[in-house]
């Protein structure tokens, strides 16, 4: 599981890259992957100050963390 949950660690950044911030509740349909992988996948990556949240309205958008947007 550790493994699928990186992978899609991955999937993510790299979708995050191309399209720059995503609807969270968009990502498990984007990634065709069940939500429980991505929800951990999202949290991976938060814990490495990867990604940013924004909120607005009921809605929650991550993007990548200025850091990451450089490389």
């Amino acid at each position: 599981m550790r493994e699928k949950v990186g992978a899609t660690a991955g999937q993510i950044w790299d979708l995050l890259k191309k399209k720059g911030e995503v609807n969270m509740a968009e990502l498990p349909r984007l990634l065709k992957e069940k939500s429980t992988v991505v929800y951990q996948a999202i949290g991976w990556l938060a814990r490495e100050n990867k990604i940013e949240y924004r909120t607005a309205a009921t809605k929650t958008f991550v993007s990548l963390a200025e850091s990451e947007k450089i490389l």
